[in-house]
């Protein structure tokens, strides 16, 4: 886990180049640190909470397990993992807030992505980002360089879910840091783009859209510890 300070950030569309739903930017404060897991959860860990909860293990597809990033999983799956490792360290772990996911993959950048305005090449894991021989499938975690903050694979690898139910706009959306818990919550909110996508999808302001029962193997997740 890395620790964050308490700070605000402009959170959405900073450019005006997205989509109508990361608008309008707005000034989110985060009052207390807070921690975020440095890598995605990967299988490993995953499994340790399968095997301990008697679960099945999840289906990696046909791609290595270890330390790639857990797939196949959804909201519910997240929570009940948050929930159970809480338990075991006698810590509250939790999904990310979208804003606490923004602000954590910006780490005080305002740019398209954390490390500037271009994608770049071998920063993240996606199509078109590079020259990576692992193609059409997850990286192992931390394969590419961590932003300002420490913490890797926030942009790109596999999409993240996140606490927050889905609406259409920020018009109205929390401004403290909080999830967002009205709108459709049949649907929440992913955030960093993953392995298929393209750079544009990669945008540290970039949203998309998940039925939160849906379980696809572009969608992982990473959690918060409260300080």
């Amino acid at each position: 886990m890395i620790t964050l300070p308490a700070g605000s950030f402009r959170m959405g569309d900073i450019q005006g180049i997205g989509k109508s739903y990361e608008q309008p930017v707005h000034l989110v404060t985060i009052s207390v640190p807070f921690a975020i897991s440095q890598f995605p959860i990967t299988f490993s860990e995953y499994d340790m909470f399968s095997k301990a909860t008697g679960r099945k293990l999840v289906d990696q597809y046909k791609w290595p397990r270890g330390l790639h990033p857990v797939i196949n999983v959804n909201w519910e799956d997240a929570k009940d993992y948050a929930h159970w490792l809480s338990k075991e360290t006698n810590k509250t772990y939790r999904l990310p807030s979208e804003s606490e996911w923004e602000y954590a993959a910006r780490a005080g950048s305002t740019e398209k992505y954390p490390w500037g305005d271009q994608i770049g090449i071998n920063n993240a894991h996606c199509t078109s980002c590079g020259d990576t021989p692992i193609k059409n499938q997850t990286a192992p975690v931390g394969s590419y360089p961590a932003n300002h903050w420490g913490i890797h694979d926030m942009i790109g690898n596999v999409w993240e879910m996140t606490g927050d139910c889905w609406n259409y706009n920020y018009i109205i959306a929390p401004k403290d840091g909080a999830a967002w818990i009205d709108g459709d919550c049949t649907r929440l909110v992913l955030r960093g783009g993953s392995w298929g996508d393209t750079p544009n999808d990669l945008r540290s302001s970039t949203r998309l859209r998940s039925y939160s029962k849906a379980r696809t193997v572009n969608i992982g997740f990473r959690l918060v510890r409260e300080e």
